[in-house]
């Protein structure tokens, strides 16, 4: 009698442990199922990211090759009709926190070294990473510091606008003391 007991019992939970490691089976395949649909998802959206990356690229070169043309034919009337086209910019800057002038610095400077300098180049002088020098770039543009950007072969170089520079030089419109830094 203890025996058919003992073989109930333990076939009751035989079957329970069965039907357990199925359920568990499953809801382990929709997991699966739901983080093949997300990565998918990424994959889609780092392949329409690159996408964009380029046409982004595609579109800089267009309006650098207009701008050429441009400069062109404002250099042809000016030659043919003796029309004068002046351009005077106007700068304006809003105040650099110490980092972000640190930044400029080395731009001014190791432009007159290198002509246009990368991410990397900004980085290793300032010991920062190349992320947080490209941060520190965007916010000097955003702060109304004119640099230049052109890109080639994907890599970012960057040059101070000439006019600028010499404005810079001569009436120090970021207001920055050499002798804090040095």
């Amino acid at each position: 009698m203890i025996n058919i007991w003992t073989k109930l019992f333990f076939r009751d939970t035989s079957l329970n442990l069965k039907k357990l490691h199925k359920k568990f089976k499953d809801e382990i395949l929709k997991v699966r199922c739901d983080l093949d649909e997300h990565l998918q998802s990424i994959n889609e959206s780092a392949n329409e990211i690159s996408a964009n990356y380029e046409y982004t690229c595609q579109l800089e070169r267009n309006i650098e090759k207009l701008s050429e043309r441009l400069d062109q034919i404002q250099m042809y009337l000016e030659m043919n009709s003796g029309m004068k086209f002046e351009q005077k910019k106007s700068f304006d800057v809003r105040k650099l926190n110490r980092k972000e002038q640190e930044v400029f610095l080395v731009i001014y400077t190791l432009e007159e070294e290198k002509g246009a300098l990368t991410y990397d180049d900004i980085a290793q002088k300032l010991k920062i990473s190349s992320h947080l020098a490209g941060n520190y770039v965007t916010a000097l543009v955003e702060k109304g510091v004119p640099i230049i950007k052109r890109y080639l072969n994907s890599k970012a170089y960057l040059k101070l606008d000439p006019e600028f520079k010499t404005l810079q030089a001569k009436e120090n419109i970021l207001q920055l003391s050499l002798q804090e830094f040095f």
